[in-house]
């Protein structure tokens, strides 16, 4: 995908110095350096003929935009608007740039975009095994994802729902994937491994997957990515009584900072979920720091294992 997506200089510069299999991320600056984190570390790229660093131009940044969206940005505004462009793979585009706004204050569209991200999704078999124990023992668990930005939230979501769905129960999963980032779903087509008994609803608030998809799909578990606000935190502590388990991601380094939260204080106060795993980039993306129970009480510390 990368190929397809990055100018050629580029992505010759980035496949000749870098397992490909390792990069996380791509940051392109107008005028600035080429940046890349590769296994949990950022690099400048280096231009293989002269080895300096390779400055990114405001054509590169288009070539990327334009490829990503297939050659259509007007197509995928609405995407655009949100500071964010998802293309093929579960790659994610973060965009800066000058937003255009409407009478209410609302962005109607991005231009002059100086900067973008490249965040690009890997798939690592069980590393959720351990959370998987004390999540799915004695019927799965409501569970909240604890992580700072960068530190596998996503990635690890992506497993345990597979997992789940390879267990010998059947558990219905109903997968709300608002940026197209857990399943990728594209044309009617997942790709990234999400298990076999997950639907997915891309693209739509959780708002409207915890109301219309509770109603209309009767899921066993919702899994979501990045609880936002408190209304995301009131559609959570709903579906939860009404008898639905649900695995959601927050952006926080510890449970003190998940407190400073409204949203999350609502949860963790209300004990909603049965069980709160944090995870940190301390030894690379993934790495557990604690798991608790609904009375924040500690049930696995990093390390035991």
């Amino acid at each position: 995908m990368l190929s397809r997506l990055l100018p050629p200089n580029i992505y010759e510069a980035v496949s000749s110095a870098f397992n490909l299999q390792n990069v996380y991320e791509l940051r392109l600056r107008e005028n600035k350096p080429l940046a890349i984190n590769f296994g949990g570390k950022m690099y400048f790229v280096k231009n293989i003929k002269t080895s300096q660093n390779i400055i990114c131009s405001s054509k590169d940044i288009e070539y990327v935009l334009l490829s990503a969206s297939e050659n259509s940005l007007y197509a995928v505004n609405n995407q655009i608007c949100q500071g964010f462009l998802t293309c093929d793979g579960g790659i994610r585009i973060g965009v800066a740039g000058e937003h255009i706004l409407t009478s209410s204050g609302e962005t109607k569209t991005i231009k002059n975009i100086s900067s973008i991200n490249i965040r690009i999704p890997h798939e690592i078999k069980n590393c959720a095994h351990t959370a998987l124990t004390f999540i799915a023992n004695g019927g799965i668990k409501s569970a909240l994802i604890l992580a700072p930005p960068g530190a596998g939230k996503t990635t690890f979501l992506r497993d345990l729902a597979n997992s789940i769905g390879q267990m010998s129960k059947v558990v219905n999963i109903l997968i709300c994937d608002e940026r197209y980032e857990i399943a990728n779903s594209a044309n009617g087509k997942i790709s990234l491994g999400v298990g076999q008994t997950a639907d997915v609803i891309s693209g739509a608030t959780k708002k409207y997957v915890f109301e219309q998809g509770i109603r209309t799909l009767k899921p066993d578990l919702i899994i979501c990515d990045e609880i936002m606000n408190e209304e995301d935190a009131c559609a959570i502590i709903k579906a939860i009584r009404s008898g639905v388990s649900v695995i959601a991601t927050a952006h926080s380094g510890s449970i003190v900072d998940a407190k400073s939260r409204s949203d999350l204080k609502m949860l963790l106060d209300q004990k909603a979920f049965e069980r709160i795993i944090v995870l940190s980039s301390r030894n690379g993306p993934g790495t557990y720091e604690a798991i608790y129970n609904a009375s924040l009480e500690i049930v696995y510390k990093s390390g035991e294992f």
